[in-house]
């Protein structure tokens, strides 16, 4: 059966080594989205990242950034809506971020900023956080013929 993987890493803010574990966990991992607060991190992980698509939004600790505050992908047949969380104010709840990601059509919305691991699905939206990669949690989406799969993962 073919699956694409996708890890989701937020918050790394200088810190590589959970991400470099989450990495070597997972080589079969065929894309890896930073939602942002550590836009740097992975550059510094580029013999794991070789050959693997990378997204990156900003986060509100990305100073002087050029990265988009937030992203779409369209993987596999999946729309993916990626954002740090911030412009979106997710410390005050979700409603803005769902209305965003079911406006633009999206299967699956991704967010960091709050730290906190998140996941459900509600009508159609799979909506994570995967936490703080910094202290070790992150997410990983798996998209199969049978539909999606949204996972948190610890190293």
């Amino acid at each position: 059966e073919n699956i694409m993987r996708i890890i989701v890493f937020s918050a790394s803010h200088g810190s590589t080594g959970c991400m470099q574990a989450a990495l070597l966990d997972h080589p079969e991992a065929d894309m890896i989205i930073h939602l942002g607060d550590g836009e740097k991190d992975l550059e510094k992980l580029s013999n794991l990242t070789a050959g693997k698509k990378i997204v990156q939004v900003c986060g509100n600790c990305d100073f002087y950034s050029f990265l988009p505050a937030n992203e779409i992908v369209d993987v596999a047949g999946t729309r993916i809506f990626c954002t740090h969380g911030h412009t979106e104010l997710v410390k005050h709840g979700t409603e803005q971020l769902v209305a965003k990601a079911k406006g633009l059509n999206a299967s699956v919305a991704l967010y960091g900023h709050t730290h906190q691991t998140v996941t459900w699905y509600d009508d159609g939206l799979h909506v994570m956080n995967p936490g703080s990669i910094r202290g070790g949690e992150y997410g990983m989406i798996d998209i199969t013929p049978s539909g999606i799969m949204v996972l948190q993962a610890d190293v």
